[in-house]
């Protein structure tokens, strides 16, 4: 499950405002300032897998591990395939 601070985050690498992300991954711009909020409001399972999706398919990487989570900002032209298979191998344990 992804953070509302690893979404500020995201955000921020890719230079976007909320109007931006809550437009390209079509969910309501009050939902994502729930998502996004300090305060842990809750928001859908969906809306927060739609977030996720239109993050990472624009290069962003959501990471975790032990030390805490955060975000990574992938600088490559290749397709989100690429990227996803990449994330199962940071997330999959050696």
């Amino acid at each position: 499950m992804i953070t509302g601070r690893q979404v500020r985050a995201a955000r921020a690498l890719l230079n976007w405002t909320q109007e931006m992300l809550a437009e390209k991954a079509l969910v309501a711009l009050t939902a994502l300032k729930r998502l996004e909020s300090e305060r842990g409001l809750g928001v859908h399972e969906g809306t927060t897998d739609q977030v996720r999706r239109a993050l990472e398919a624009a290069g962003i990487l959501f990471i975790e591990s032990g030390q805490g989570r955060g975000v990574m900002f992938l600088n490559e032209t290749s397709g989100t395939e690429t990227r996803q298979a990449r994330a199962r191998r940071v997330r999959s344990p050696t």
